[in-house]
């Protein structure tokens, strides 16, 4: 199969192993990978600050760029989310709806990819190490996505997955709500953070750097012991 990757702006940014890492597992599996260089943001920012007109002008450049796609891998539930649900209701009534449905109908999280599209469950990995993992809000609320990564994870070789507590709750990110609530983020993180820790893990695991960014971020100031983040396909990637 031809996947066309979609790689949200702040993994392309910050994150670059976490895209080169879901490249690796793709074509060990046998698959080619295609990633367009026209791609942009997805805009999500501009649609949860009710700046509609704003994102859908961002919105329209990858209805363009992914029209051709047979299938589109996005590395983000958050980002994915916006390509499967929220350009439905972006477009809707627009002359670009149609579009817009059709991405949606071909757009799939990674890891939903592999166990639901493709029927994978064990991609060769091994990690040594005991991991927690969290669910990204709009990956788990928007997509569904729950059981699919942790049927990877759990068939990767060496490791151990212990479920936190708050493995549901939001880590107070939500991008925009991050900078307009800073002290209510910290708060949710906080709750977050000390669920990890509370599993006496060394990795937490999520299939939304956005996410990890946050955790990782309160952990690295409040931790009493080293946690580290990874992304579900650095995991995966591992052999």
């Amino acid at each position: 199969m031809r996947v066309t990757l979609f790689i949200p702006c702040f993994i392309d940014s910050l994150y670059p192993k976490v895209a080169m890492s879901i490249v690796q597992i793709l074509e060990r599996l046998g698959h080619e990978v295609d990633y367009p260089d026209g791609q942009t943001c997805c805009g999500q920012p501009p649609f949860n600050s009710g700046f509609w007109d704003e994102a859908r002008e961002v919105a329209a450049r990858q209805l363009a760029v992914f029209h051709d796609a047979e299938v589109v891998v996005s590395a983000s539930g958050s980002c994915g989310a916006m390509f499967k649900k929220f350009y439905l209701e972006l477009f809707h009534g627009h002359p670009q709806e149609a579009a817009a449905k059709e991405l949606a109908a071909k757009t799939y999280e990674f890891s939903e990819f592999l166990v639901d599209k493709l029927g994978v469950q064990d991609v060769g990995a091994r990690f040594d190490g005991k991991v927690t993992f969290h669910d990204g809000c709009h990956g788990l609320r928007e997509l569904g996505t729950k059981e699919a990564p942790r049927t990877l994870l759990r068939a990767v070789k060496g490791l151990e997955l212990v479920e936190m507590g708050e493995a549901e709750s939001c880590c107070g990110f939500g991008g925009m709500f991050a900078v307009k609530f800073p002290q209510i983020s910290t708060a949710m993180a906080e709750v977050k953070c000390n669920s990890i820790v509370e599993t006496g893990v060394e990795y937490v695991v999520s299939n939304d750097s956005s996410c990890l960014m946050q955790i990782q971020g309160y952990l690295s100031r409040h931790s009493p012991r080293v946690v580290k983040s990874l992304h579900l396909a650095e995991v995966l990637a591992q052999q």
